[in-house]
């Protein structure tokens, strides 16, 4: 590599040397990028550096993603030369990082992703920097700030000016507030996906943020903000379908009132932990094109505005529902889905005390339900299991938990369900360890996961299925032993932690079903 030879006794020396000592600190020149390495607290000299760029470049194109960012730590000059992810680039944005960039985007000049992050004890990149990156990466299409405190509305304008070509932005614990996000919205028109959390700069007295001509927002996501009203317009605007507003403070009626006067495009809808009633679910019903629809810990929604809902929305495909502590919703909200919502494919009842009369009626009318979860109800028991398990044909994943159901509802899955191949069974006490073997011998195509399954064996699949043998893996449940207030705090904790198995389960859920598909 027109380098000088090396004898054996050298190369052996210098592999034993790297496998004894791994670099703890680099320490470069500032922009000439030095050969000195400091190695276990000594000097050595650094092996890589007579080598040509191009060389460097085409061995970090054999490492995947996870090594690449290790190399990185090393010293700066791997970070440069690694030519792998000159689309795409993630920094540690600190202050210090200015002297640096120059370099840098020198190497990588043609980045349309960057991602800049920086943590709450150092001071993040300034306007300066950020218009740097502006200016020496027009091209960019997604960009994503996360605790780029020091960033300005000034900085957020001139950097919007020069990259009118983006199209996603998501920020997080910035300071900067509504005439930085105003400037976005107005130079990028191409902007499609907006994601806004814990923004310190939108207050009480904030400008409104505005949609002043015609836009292309097709996503919006809204997460701990003080002020999250001032988005108003962007909420009511028509061009939007997917919304998501979670844990913003204030009430929302009267803004999801300002949407849905038969010209909405809204698809999926995702409330969470929100002061929203059943005013604003009257209006989500004037969103006829709804398909997704998430309520989650939303203590004033009730019977009467999921009626609404149903009655209206009758493309929903996707129905989670979460009664937290209020349990106002139940029988009657949930015969209206059942009678209204026939397209109905997935279906998660979290909290939720629905019976043998509303299970029923979904079970015989909603034909298509291939999903459905069913989570800490004391009203759901083998009755209703046997109910599902006679009527639901379609279903093919269900998960049951901290439901007061038996051996004998287990069974009955066994029985019926023809389409099931996925079954997770958690915290339901009175169902045994050999209801677990018993149903894994009459159906061997069923992969079951259940408490106190550390390592599943391999369940065979058809092959006609095209998923092949598949291995579950599932952590046995945590035990708290002792008592005590930290005894408490970690039961508490344990049963938070738990709500998100129902997410977790159906996004694992669907990107199988992505893969096998294609």
């Amino acid at each position: 590599m027109g380098q000088s030879s090396s004898s054996p006794a050298e190369l052996s020396g210098r592999y034993t040397y790297f496998r004894l000592f791994s670099p703890e600190f680099v320490d470069c020149e500032s922009i000439g990028f030095g050969n000195v390495v400091v190695v276990s607290g000594e000097e050595d000299y650094d092996f890589t550096g007579d080598l040509p760029s191009d060389c460097l470049a085409h061995i970090f194109q054999f490492l995947n993603a996870g090594d690449r960012k290790r190399c990185s730590l090393v010293c700066k000059r791997w970070l440069l030369i690694d030519g792998q992810n000159r689309h795409r680039l993630s920094l540690d944005a600190k202050a210090e990082i200015l002297s640096f960039m120059p370099c840098m985007f020198n190497r990588f000049d043609s980045v349309t992703k960057i991602a800049l992050r920086c943590d709450r004890k150092s001071f993040s990149l300034s306007d300066e920097a950020l218009v740097m990156v502006s200016v020496r990466c027009s091209n960019l299409t997604r960009v994503k700030l996360r605790g780029c405190r020091e960033i300005t509305d000034l900085g957020m304008e001139s950097f919007a000016r020069n990259c009118k070509k983006l199209k996603k932005l998501s920020c997080g614990s910035c300071n900067f507030g509504a005439k930085g996000l105003n400037a976005m919205l107005e130079h990028c028109k191409l902007l499609e996906d907006l994601s806004v959390k814990r923004i310190r700069g939108i207050q009480e007295s904030a400008e409104l943020i505005w949609i002043r001509s015609s836009t292309s927002l097709r996503s919006l996501c809204l997460k701990d903000l003080v002020n999250g009203q001032v988005f108003e317009s962007l909420v009511a605007s028509t061009s939007l379908k997917k919304l998501k507003i979670i844990h913003c403070l204030g009430s929302w009626d009267n803004v999801l009132r300002m949407n849905g006067i038969g010209s909405s495009s809204l698809t999926e809808i995702h409330l969470e932990k929100l002061q929203v009633s059943d005013v604003g679910l009257a209006a989500i019903s004037k969103c006829p094109n709804v398909e997704t629809l998430h309520i989650l810990k939303t203590a004033e929604c009730s019977n009467l505005g999921l009626t609404r809902v149903a009655q209206r929305c009758k493309l929903l495909r996707k129905l989670h529902i979460d009664g937290w502590r209020f349990r106002k919703i139940g029988d009657e909200g949930l015969m209206a889905v059942a009678k209204h919502c026939l397209n109905l494919q997935e279906l998660v009842l979290i909290g939720i005390n629905a019976t043998h009369k509303s299970l029923s009626a979904i079970a015989s009318n909603c034909g298509k339900l291939e999903r459905l979860a069913l989570c800490g109800s004391g009203t759901i028991g083998d009755t209703e299991i046997a109910c599902i398990a006679e009527k639901c044909a379609a279903l093919r994943k269900f998960c049951i938990k901290g439901c007061p159901i038996s051996d004998v509802g287990i069974k009955a899955l066994a029985l019926g369900c023809p389409k099931l191949v996925k079954l997770k069974v958690k915290k339901c006490p009175e169902v045994t360890g050999e209801v677990r073997e018993w149903l894994r011998e009459r159906r061997r195509t069923l992969v079951v996961s259940m408490d106190g399954d550390e390592t599943k064996g391999a369940v065979v699949v058809d092959e006609d299925d095209g998923r092949g043998l598949e291995t579950v893996v599932e952590e046995p449940a945590p035990v708290v032993v002792g008592g005590g207030r930290l005894a408490m705090f970690k039961t508490k904790l344990g049963l938070l932690a738990g709500r998100n198995l129902v997410a977790s389960t159906f996004k694992r859920w669907s990107q199988s079903e992505a893969t096998s598909s294609t």
